[in-house]
């Protein structure tokens, strides 16, 4: 994630996606590179217009915190709110990916 990130803000500012710029902005924000992510990401982003890409990715929904229940909802059982609960997670994770997929595709 952080090579995307690294990318961002890389064509954010102006400057070319090449792997020694890539290189630079991780370990300047204290990570370690990982060579083949770095080649890997340096050349999925060859020819591809980041604007494009950024003006047709759909941004994931904002979902609001739950709000407390109304006591005649308090007796139904936890059980049947997890799968529900793991659902939209996942669901949240598949539109992230999926918005993220686009920068390489």
């Amino acid at each position: 994630m952080e090579y995307v990130y690294a990318a961002l803000l890389l064509h954010r500012l102006g400057k070319p996606i090449d792997e020694q710029n890539v290189r630079k902005v991780i370990e300047a924000a204290g990570g370690t590179v990982d060579e083949v992510r770095l080649k890997s990401l340096v050349a999925a982003l060859q020819g591809i217009n980041i604007d494009e890409v950024l003006k047709s990715a759909t941004a994931a929904p904002v979902v609001a915190a739950p709000v407390a229940a109304p006591a005649a909802h308090a007796a139904a059982p936890a059980a049947e709110a997890a799968p529900k609960e793991e659902k939209k997670e996942e669901k949240k994770e598949e539109e992230a990916l999926s918005g993220l997929a686009a920068l390489f595709g």
